[in-house]
């Protein structure tokens, strides 16, 4: 059943009604056969960037789409909704791109984000490393200063279309402790830089996740974005962004595990009526919803802050945190509401739960969240 969306302007209902009908023509059908055979979906990047939704927050000058961060979030929620793997990867993207929008030179955006925003690109997000996951000021990847750049050594982890990105955020230390790491913008095709083969998830897997290897990579020096060690600020500026994009994404699986609940306990009878007619399973399914609802509630109070123009870091946090544990438990439960058959990979409920558990994890764990939350409680 499709969400009954409370939109700005007609503008924004028409932009949620386009991505429905291409999510349920071009990605519906392909899902189950691509996450069971752990295939990369060809062509379904290239049909969302024709359509303009691989750049919906960025400004219209470099070729965005200017649109609020609250309707790209539920546009973000309705793809995943369908395919979680594809959403996680839309919202890496605008996460790669938001460094250069940020901190890039006019020279830099010029030359770089129309290319990045034309919809025949798509970005990733390098910070993490085998070592380095939430404390990501321990990092080790270099950048060492040459006559005419840097030259780039180490390994990165957990790179969202690792090997399938057009380009790659880099952040590479290149100095002494939290102040001595930078951001690079790093092409696909750099000499010296390779991809290990895809890790085997438990969800997630038609887009691969894999580690980066840098052996002596030369990027020329216009390829650092941002001030030479202002990388960890450029990184998380970002995440704030992107955490609200996988609560998004949070809520769409949420709200798919919590339809096809539904849909099988208005279906399925027991003992002559309905499961849903059943005190004990028409509460869950109640609880599941007011899940769904309030998650989506937080994560568009932080959007419209952000839209606004206000702080929103620890709103971010928190809508990360609630959408993310609501779809464990909503997926959990819907799982429950099938009983046996829910357990078995003839229902999609079984892969929402094993995606949704992903959520908890990138983009900051749960743990780090309350950190975050918890920081921002504290007076001086």
């Amino acid at each position: 059943m499709p969400v009954d969306r409370l939109l700005p302007d007609q503008d924004a209902a028409d932009l949620i009604a386009l991505t429905r009908d291409i999510a349920d023509k071009v990605l519906t059908p392909l899902v189950d056969e691509h996450e069971r055979t752990e295939t990369y979906p060809d062509g379904v990047f290239g049909q969302l960037g024709a359509a303009g939704l691989l750049s919906l927050p960025q400004p219209e000058k470099w070729g965005g789409s200017g649109q609020p961060f609250e309707v790209y979030l539920q546009v973000l929620e309705e793809i995943a909704a369908r395919w979680a793997a594809v959403a996680v990867a839309v919202s890496v993207h605008s996460l790669s791109c938001n460094p250069l929008l940020a901190f890039g030179t006019d020279e830099q955006k010029e030359r770089w984000l129309p290319g990045m925003l034309s919809g025949e690109q798509i970005g990733a997000y390098s910070l993490s490393e085998p070592q380095a996951g939430s404390d990501a000021a321990a990092l080790q990847c270099t950048a060492m200063r040459t006559d005419t750049g840097y030259v780039i050594n180490g390994s990165k982890a957990w790179i969202t279309h690792g090997g399938r990105a057009h380009f790659y955020k880099l952040f590479a230390r290149t100095g002494e402790g939290s102040r001595g790491i930078s951001c690079f913008l790093v092409p696909a095709d750099q000499p010296g830089l390779s991809f290990g083969k895809p890790e085997e998830k438990m969800g997630l897997a038609a887009v691969p996740t894999t580690s980066a290897f840098y052996d002596n990579a030369a990027i020329d020096a216009e390829r650092r974005i941002g001030t030479e060690g202002q990388g960890l600020q450029i990184a998380f500026s970002a995440l704030d962004s992107g955490r609200l994009g996988i609560a998004a994404v949070a809520v769409g699986i949420a709200q798919a595990a919590l339809d096809e609940a539904c849909a099988y306990a208005n279906d399925r009878t027991t003992f002559g009526r309905k499961i849903i007619d059943h005190q004990g399973l028409g509460f869950l399914l109640a609880d599941m919803a007011a899940a769904v609802a309030s998650a989506r509630a937080t994560y568009l109070d932080a959007a419209r802050r952000r839209d606004a123009d206000r702080p929103y870091s620890q709103q971010a946090s928190i809508a990360k945190l609630v959408a993310t544990d609501a779809a464990m438990k909503v997926t959990t439960d819907a799982v429950q509401v099938l009983g046996g058959v829910g357990y078995t990979r003839d229902y999609r409920v079984e892969r929402y739960m094993r995606e949704a558990k992903i959520t908890q994890i990138f983009e900051g764990t749960n743990q780090i969240q309350r950190l975050v939350i918890a920081r921002g409680l504290t007076t001086a």
